[in-house]
């Protein structure tokens, strides 16, 4: 098997990489299904608060005062300031008039309208929004009588001044002329005659322009517009309904969700794909438990750890090609020694790789020991089969250790239709460490040099204890078993650093989905794992008895 370093990987392709970031933001099921929840309720919210409102709209073309609208060119609506004209339209001055006329109050209608201009004309939509049809229909055209009738009344009264202003200007000069007639009629020299005649003619032009100027205003067309169209009630209430209001809902909804999703995959801690399990710990996948309805893949509590007995199986195929491509590294074959652990927690699943990996190990027709180097809560004794008959005769008396383990005892175990294989099981001790790195337990562990044997080892999780890293050095290879959507990429960093400065090598990793049990919170943090069988919180390890070793159905002494 090619070894699997850190080196950076070919570059994926862009729709790869496209598509396996879509797959590791449809791991976030719940913010994904949270964000579309909210597009939809919010939608529905819109589409039923709009459900009882109702919007009348007319539209009112402004045109300036004229005098004679008929002639060619005389027209002055160029001279209409239309920004001007919408903000008088939202005046407080007409919002009293029009809350005059329709009988309600200034603040609500106030609140309720709406004036646009649409672009290069010289026309106003007056918009108005109630509770009933009626009463937008009403208030829209109260404000628009409204604002008719006060922009009339401006022109009305701009020309009311201004004809005031020539009437002032108009009435001295008429007085004048009327004493240069006295003047003249008194005159006796032609010359003076003259003279006074020639005022006159100036002073009556003059009154004759001002007397053009008042009739023209006072026959100024004071029109202030003209409504193209009226408001009437509308049929249906505003808003797009709620079909259309909840698909753009569930629009909005996903892009949420979307985001959501993407915010957690940016600060989750949790490695996201395969790839990344290899780039943390420098080894391969060597292969991926299946998730199993209906039964635990690893078994349930106080259950079995062999995988469906060992017959057929999508778990116990897995197990076995987990175990062919150990078998064609290179690293594992020269020395056959196999360390099974966990970066954290205290989940079954390591327990149930170390036992199927020895019961393939002895299915291929291997001599296989498998020794449980859990000295803390040793339980697979009570976990395994025993089998019938005596012990392979390749085993030696490894001698007692630290604390009685190892104890020279080792326990056939029934691998259904794979045979069988050794099991050297784990007991409390005072001093794991010493106990660990013993001489009995070295020569335990060189039963691996042996021909055609192989020598499986499961220990406490690398980063719970140090017990793993003890016995790294003496077993070489080691596999670790993980749930890529509990453990952190630091974790599995971490496990690599110290794997290699204990001088062993991270064989492969072995993954599997997660435990019966367990659960997760919204997928926004680690699954909760089950609680580990501890010791009596009255006693320690140091306290406890050297006989307290598991309970085994049958045990068979080493002759």
């Amino acid at each position: 098997m090619t070894d699997v370093t850190r080196a950076e990987q070919p570059s994926q392709d862009e729709p790869d990489l496209l598509r396996d970031q879509f797959k590791q933001l449809v791991r976030y099921r719940a913010l994904l299904v949270a964000g579309v929840l909210v597009g939809l309720l919010g939608g529905a919210y819109l589409a039923f608060s709009g459900a009882d409102s109702y919007t009348a709209t007319s539209e009112v073309r402004v045109r300036a005062a004229i005098e004679d609208p008929f002639v060619a060119g005389a027209t002055a609506d160029k001279n209409i300031d239309i920004g001007t004209e919408r903000q008088s339209a939202l005046s407080s001055t007409v919002a009293d008039a029009a809350a005059k006329t329709a009988g309600a109050q200034v603040a609500t209608m106030s609140r309720c309208l709406q004036v646009t201009n649409p672009p290069n004309t010289l026309v106003l939509r007056f918009t108005c929004t109630a509770g009933t049809a009626q009463h937008a229909a009403d208030w829209v055209n109260a404000f628009t009588k409204a604002y008719l009738d006060d922009r009339q009344a401006q022109t009305r009264a701009t020309v009311a001044r201004m004809v005031a202003s020539y009437q002032s200007q108009l009435e001295p000069m008429v007085t004048q002329r009327n004493d240069l007639l006295d003047q003249i009629a008194r005159a006796k020299s032609s010359q003076v005659v003259g003279t006074l005649v020639s005022s006159q003619t100036n002073l009556l032009s003059r009154i004759t322009e001002l007397n053009g100027d008042i009739s023209g205003l006072r026959a100024l067309d004071t029109t202030p517009g003209v409504v193209i169209k009226p408001g009437v009630a509308p049929s249906a209430p505003s808003g797009p309904g709620l079909p259309m209001m909840l698909g753009l809902g569930l629009g909005v909804g996903i892009a949420l969700g979307l985001l959501f999703a993407w915010v957690r995959l940016v600060f989750d801690p949790t490695v996201r794909s395969d790839a990344e399990v290899t780039r943390a710990l420098g080894a391969p996948v060597l292969g991926t438990l299946p998730r199993l309805r209906g039964r635990a893949a690893a078994g349930g509590p106080g259950g079995s750890l062999l995988a469906g007995g060992r017959g057929d199986g999508r778990l116990a195929e897995e197990y076995r090609a987990v175990a062919f491509r150990l078998t064609h590294d290179k690293r594992f074959s020269e020395r056959r020694r196999l360390l099974v652990v966990a970066p954290r927690g205290t989940g079954e699943t390591p327990a149930a790789v170390a036992v199927n990996l020895a019961a393939s190990f002895a299915e291929m027709g291997m001599e296989v020991l498998l020794v449980e180097a859990d000295l803390r809560t040793p339980a697979l004794s009570a976990r395994l089969r025993t089998a019938d008959g005596a012990r392979p005769g390749w085993a030696r008396t490894p001698g007692l250790g630290e604390g009685g383990w190892p104890a020279g005892l080792q326990v056939p175990i029934d691998a259904g239709e794979s045979g069988s294989f050794d099991l050297v099981p784990g007991r409390r001790v005072r001093n794991v460490a010493r106990a660990l790195t013993s001489a009995p337990a070295g020569r335990l562990f060189a039963e691996a040099d042996e021909p055609g044997s192989v020598v499986v080892v499961l220990a406490p999780p690398v980063l719970g204890y140090a017990d793993a890293i003890a016995l790294a050095d003496r077993v070489d290879g080691v596999v670790v078993v993980c749930d890529p959507r509990a453990v952190h990429r630091a974790d599995l960093e971490r496990v690599h650093e110290l794997v290699d400065a204990a001088g062993a090598a991270v064989l492969g990793v072995v993954l599997h989905p997660a435990e019966p049990g367990t659960r997760r919170r919204f997928g926004l943090g680690r699954p909760a794992r089950p609680a580990r069988q501890a010791a009596p919180a009255d006693r320690r390890d140091g306290d406890l008895p050297q006989e307290a070793a598991p309970a085994s159905p049958e045990r068979h002494p080493v002759p």
